[in-house]
């Protein structure tokens, strides 16, 4: 009843400052990411404040440094940050961001806030990764990016245990302005961007904003049957924003955005199979190998042996996916208004109320294989086969979802300036659009798996139909002061409890397909469930017949308390302890364990930030933390107990691990002609605690599985974790006359050690090697005093071929795979300024 009435009045004071005069947006956006005397100016505690002022990690970059490094998308971020890593498992445009180890796995919620304009990313949960990101196109007109490190989750809420990266459009200004870049590069790459701004009055200003940007994959593909190469770009983006000074007090700000992307999506290269599981007999165990599993390792290393015969690069795949409706279509939009009351001079009124929609349709050969029947399997031996096709069906969308929030924040003060706060209510409602659903065929020779158009190789085919709805609540109250003791000692206090529910339905039914006069269709049809289900045939009575819905919910608090000491204007000095949590979730997958909890994180931080003036100019900043990591979200295999249920992963709370590092972010420019930026960070991550399967055992209560085998082990480093990450960006100015123009040739070095992918047990690739990056551009801006600015650009110089995440499955279906990072990518670009 208590977390009810808080609940309840939230709700009612979110809507009676509704209905007052278009509630608040907040101060003035700074143009650009320094403000006149060169501070640079960031968001990171919901108010304007100087990066060195700040005590949080921050890395920014600010729109001429993410074009300098060539950023378009979600994943080329990570590549410049050096506790930022991403997860492309399915695709560059469905990446999904991880900070100081913090990872996301399969269908739990992210671990990383990405906000646009100070709203969360839309929600969605597909088969695979899906929603929660930043859109294709949203790193076009920015303010800047600024990726906060350490768990945020205070002022933004759950789900920030590693942090949170705020992308901050370019506002409208009072200019008539804008300009148009063309980048033309290898792989085809053709991009047009532009941007035009217009002041329609003194209060009334808007810009448009476009983003079209092709180019073709570099994972060439080698089958003949589907896509020429993999690992594309194509997308559209569009954003308009108005400004309108309603009084001098009073300010609304609106943003509407549409993006669409449509590419062939992933693929992985197959780099080992296990022939232990490809044989007869295990030699290992001594029993009969399944004939699925001798038949997915055999072709495997059959696919395999054709590959070096080819002698194929890392670069190079063999995938047959002959749906050529198949890839990755995402469209989202979504609409956000910020309204700014500056009430007086010690109190700012400020509401953000935004509305998106996130569509997924997409159909892919999961595991990038071309696999045909191995000669152990005597006349059938050369027929091809599928392991695993995803595809969706028509009409249907494998994500679809809408997300409203609504935030509204008290910012203030006292008039003497010692005291400042922010206090604020958040409501998050996430509805489905429709059924998630998607067919996965499973051992069949499937043109198009949507459709059940499928050859039968074995004799049958098996087949998986997902169909869930997943509803999310989320809402918060916060409250957030800083006080100065003295001009040199303050202290800050915050506070947050959130609830979150998630209410998912599912209709998940399987199904098997055979010949019936030489047509291949459903002969038979179960609920995943037949464990709660056993007796339904859903060829007869539907896919409703497996309908389970499950509720889970949580109420949780995150604080932070931070001692900050500044003896000069130059120097910061804090130390900080946050707590931050990740939700629970809902996955139908395994009948019985559909559910987990939320885990938490304690964050103890010490750090120093200095500035420097003079001939030489600009900043260093280090900081050291130390997480502690409870009721962590880890992966088990269940073995089920009853040929009505197969086993799979599971996300169970069994973990506990530690976290710790340093953090170095600096830059120094030297006579105004030289400047060095620097970015690095050491991790040591460390798996302290994973419940045993005797203290797994009674999650398998009413339950069909007789096992829980973690797929961790006590002193494992996690996954995705470098312990070493180096960026070094070196920029010289020519000295050349004003006539001319500014040149500037600038270079970059990034330095990434071997990371954990996967035990060694698990798999004998699961330790990805290092890896050196050199990066180059050159830049000509006012190229002879023209308001025109020409650039050269080249990222991966040495064309280095390295793999960046691994597809774990050795051990259940025989091989795995290298997903690829890119290779050499070069261009031009041109850009033309006008009112500038």
């Amino acid at each position: 009843m208590r977390n009810i009435a808080i609940r309840s009045a939230l709700l009612m004071g979110v809507a009676l400052t509704a209905i007052d005069a278009s509630p608040a947006l907040a101060q003035d956006t700074a143009n650009e990411s320094g403000s006149s005397s060169g501070d640079i100016i960031v968001t990171a505690r919901r108010v304007e404040e100087r990066l060195q002022d700040v005590p949080i990690s921050i890395t920014v970059f600010n729109q001429e440094q993410i074009a300098d490094r060539n950023i378009a998308i979600a994943s080329d971020l990570a590549t410049y940050t050096p506790s930022l890593s991403v997860n492309t498992r399915f695709g560059p445009e469905k990446a999904a961001f991880a900070i100081r180890g913090f990872n996301q796995d399969s269908s739990t919620g992210p671990t990383v806030g990405v906000y646009f304009a100070d709203v969360i990313s839309l929600r969605a949960q597909g088969g695979t990764t899906s929603g929660n990101s930043a859109a294709a196109g949203s790193f076009t007109d920015l303010q800047n990016v600024q990726v906060l490190k350490g768990p945020q989750g205070t002022l933004f809420g759950r789900n920030t245990t590693g942090g949170a990266v705020l992308l901050v459009p370019q506002k409208p200004t009072d200019n008539l302005e804008g300009y148009v870049e063309g980048t033309y590069g290898n792989y085809d790459q053709m991009r047009l961007q532009g941007a035009l701004n217009v002041p329609l009055a003194d209060t009334f200003k808007v810009r448009l904003s476009v983003d079209r940007n092709k180019r073709d994959g570099y994972m060439k593909n080698h089958s003949g049957i589907g896509p020429k190469a993999y690992n594309d770009v194509d997308y559209t983006y569009v954003r308009l924003s108005a400004v309108a000074d309603l009084t001098p007090d009073l300010e609304n700000y609106t943003i509407a955005y549409y993006s669409r992307s449509r590419t062939e999506g992933f693929a992985a290269r197959l780099a080992i199979c296990n022939p232990d599981l490809a044989a007869m007999v295990n030699p290992q165990t001594g029993q009969p190998n399944p004939a699925t599993t001798r038949a997915t390792a055999g072709a495997a290393c059959d696919q395999i042996a054709r590959q070096n015969a080819r002698g194929d690069g890392l670069t190079d795949v063999d995938v047959y996916q002959p749906d050529r409706s198949s890839g990755v279509r995402l469209d989202q939009w979504q609409i956000i208004n910020t309204t700014t009351w500056r009430a007086s001079d010690t109190l700012t009124v400020k509401n953000i109320v935004s509305y998106g929609e996130f569509r997924e349709v997409s159909g892919f050969n999961l595991n990038s294989d071309n696999f045909f029947l191995p000669a152990s399997f005597g006349p059938l031996a050369g027929q091809r086969f599928q392991y695993i096709n995803l595809d969706s069906q028509p009409g249907m969308a494998a994500a679809a979802q809408s997300t409203f929030t609504e935030e509204l924040q008290l910012q203030g003060g006292s008039a003497d300036g010692k005291l400042n706060y922010v206090v604020g209510g958040y409501l998050e409602f996430a509805r489905p659009l429709g059924w998630n659903q998607q067919r996965t065929a499973i051992f069949g020779d499937c043109s198009d798996a949507g459709t059940l158009t499928c050859a039968a190789p074995l004799g049958f085919v098996s087949l998986s139909q997902s169909r869930t709805q997943l509803s999310f609540d989320n809402h918060g109250i916060f409250a957030q002061a800083s006080y100065k003791f003295t001009d040199k000692l303050s202290m800050t206090l915050g506070g947050r409890y959130t609830f979150d529910k998630t209410v998912g339905v599912s209709e998940y039914a399987r199904f098997t397909l055979a010949p019936v006069a030489g047509v291949v269709q459903p002969v038979s049809g179960v609920c995943n469930d037949r464990f709660k289900f056993p007796n339904v045939n859903v060829l007869t009575q539907g896919t409703a017949a497996c309908s389970t819905r499950i509720t889970a919910k949580s109420n949780k608090p995150t604080w932070l308390v931070d001692l900050d000491y500044k003896p000069n204007d130059d120097i910061l000095l804090y130390a900080k302890w946050a707590r931050g949590y990740r939700q629970g979730g809902v996955n139908f997958t395994n009948p019985g364990l559909e559910t987990w909890l939320p885990e938490k994180v304690d964050l103890y931080e010490l750090g120093v930030k200095t500035s420097f003036r003079g001939a030489v100019s600009g900043y260093f900043n280090v900081a050291a933390f130390y997480n502690d990591f409870r009721n962590q979200q880890v992966f088990a295999q269940s073995i089920s107990g009853t040929p009505l249920v197969s086993g799979g992963n599971v996300i169970v709370n069994a973990g506990s691990s530690e976290l710790k590092g340093i953090e170095v972010d600096g830059s120094a420019t030297f006579f105004d002609s030289l400047r060095f930026d620097l970015g690095y960070t050491y991790l040591d991550t460390k798996v302290k605690e994973i419940a045993t399967e005797a203290e797994l055992a009674p999650l398998l209560v009413n339950t069909p599985f007789i096992r829980l085998i973690p797929q961790s082990q006590p002193g494992d480093p996690l996954t995705y974790a470098p312990k070493h990450r180096l960026t070094v960006t070196g920029t010289y100015t020519l000295p050349l006359d004003e006539s001319v123009g500014d040149v500037s040739i600038g270079a970059t070095w990034i330095y990434t050690s071997k990371q954990f992918a996967a035990t060694l047990a698990a798999s004998p690739i699961g330790i990805l090697p290092g890896t050196h990056l050199i990066n180059l551009n050159l830049n000509w801006a006012n190229v002879a005093g023209a308001p025109v600015d020409l650039a050269a650009f080249a990222t991966n110089v040495t064309n280095k071929k390295y793999p960046v995440a691994i597809g774990a499955g050795y051990n259940s279906a025989g091989f795995d795979s290298y997903l690829v990072g890119q290779p050499r990518m070069y261009g031009v670009r041109l850009r033309f300024k006008f009112g500038q």
